[in-house]
């Protein structure tokens, strides 16, 4: 085998990978994203707020994430995440957290809610 057929080889192999496997790896990044400010919504609803609640009997909504959590908490595509507490909570919820997705636009169908799966 000579150097350039070892180069041609090689640059099928990369056109292969590129064309097949990466789409298929950035599929599997982008639902991992969606996975993971899943979880965390969920967290900040099922066990954050609860025990927030506990400890602050007299106010209804903690003013933000950091209030709630103790810290600062950004989902993957960088934006905070919203707490919806009274007036905004969802409908026969007392609290719920959301994500604006991937597009950072609200009330788009890319946002991860808590009350909705």
């Amino acid at each position: 085998m000579t150097l350039l057929e070892i180069m041609i080889v090689l640059a099928i192999l990369a056109l292969v990978m590129g064309l097949v496997i990466g789409p298929k790896i950035m599929s599997h990044y982008h639902h991992s994203q969606r996975k993971i400010a899943k979880l965390a919504v969920h967290k900040l609803t099922d066990q954050d707020y609860p025990t927030w609640a506990v400890s602050h009997p007299s106010t209804p909504c903690p003013a933000d994430v950091i209030a709630l959590t103790g810290n600062a908490m950004e989902d993957p595509w960088g934006s905070e995440y919203n707490l919806h507490c009274g007036s905004t909570a969802p409908p026969e919820l007392a609290f719920g957290a959301s994500s604006i997705g991937e597009d950072h636009q609200p009330a788009t169908a890319d946002d991860v809610l808590s009350w909705r799966d």
